[in-house]
């Protein structure tokens, strides 16, 4: 439904751009801005009391709207699987993805020098004051 009056709305937009072509003269009616804003708050106060006034329409258009939706995403989904299907992994520069989303090829691929932890202290040789297995007294208890 939203669709519709979106639709409309720039459709009208669109029509009052157009120039008129000169063949009907524009009426001398004046209106002022507050005019036209009380008037488009009244429509819209109007359109959120339609349900009120109609509630079969809003059911129908509720259940409408979800079919809509259902078929919209069901024809997704078939595209998806078609340009899937169509284009490949090998295609696409991807690797094959299992239904858990994680990628077939890079399962099990680590090595046991990757799992081990980068080093992050001082290299040896690089002017340590202390042996690497004697307990820090100084330096690190006063938090430098």
């Amino acid at each position: 439904m939203w669709f519709l009056v979106r639709m409309a709305f720039w459709l009208s937009v669109v029509l009052v751009l157009l120039p008129s072509g000169g063949s009907q003269p524009a009426p001398n009616a004046p209106v002022s801005a507050s005019d036209a804003f009380s008037a488009a708050r009244a429509a819209v106060d109007d359109m959120r009391q339609f349900c009120n006034r109609q509630p079969e329409a809003c059911v129908v258009g509720s259940s409408a709207a979800v079919a809509i939706g259902h078929r919209a995403q069901a024809g997704a989904k078939l595209i998806y699987e078609l340009l899937s299907e169509q284009l490949g992994p090998n295609d696409t520069g991807s690797d094959a993805v299992d239904v858990s989303g994680a990628s077939m090829a890079s399962r099990d691929t680590l090595k046991a020098s990757d799992l081990a932890p980068a080093w992050r202290g001082r290299s040896p040789g690089t002017g340590a004051s202390r042996p690497p297995d004697k307990p820090c007294q100084t330096d690190c208890e006063r938090g430098r």
